[in-house]
């Protein structure tokens, strides 16, 4: 007894090694994809932190005698002139913008892979496979 639509069973097509270590490999990168893109989210709510606070930064600049800043280094809060703050903010946001930029490239790398196991997957298996991600 078959889960599927009568229209939509197959004639039986036999599922070899090597389409198994395909269904494999587009699982992993599907896996992958949903972790990459989960770290992708918080890089980017990091470098839109790292925008306000250089916004911030900027109004205090406009000040006569700034005060010093507190600057969030790990889990610890330091008392940084505003100098410090910004040279500290600006590495740390070209740390950020380098690691999503290296992120979204592996992004990339996982989403290839998968439209080329698709189209291997489906000439092969035509409608007895899904290979459809909740992003879709």
């Amino acid at each position: 007894m078959s889960l599927l639509p009568p229209e939509d069973e197959g004639d039986g097509i036999e599922v070899a090694w090597e389409d198994q270590q395909r269904i494999n490999t587009f699982s992993k990168l599907n896996n992958r994809l949903g972790d990459l893109k989960d770290k992708l989210a918080v890089k980017q709510n990091d470098r839109e932190a790292y925008t306000d606070f250089s916004a911030q930064l900027d109004e205090l600049e406009l000040e006569d005698a700034p005060a010093p800043v507190l600057y969030k280094l790990g889990e610890a809060f330091f008392s940084l002139p505003l100098g410090a703050a910004r040279r500290q903010l600006d590495g740390d946001l070209a740390d950020v913008e380098a690691e999503i930029a290296r992120l979204e490239g592996k992004v990339d790398e996982c989403e290839s892979g998968m439209r080329e196991l698709k189209v291997q997957l489906y000439a092969k298996f035509g409608k007895q496979i899904n290979l459809e991600t909740g992003d879709e």
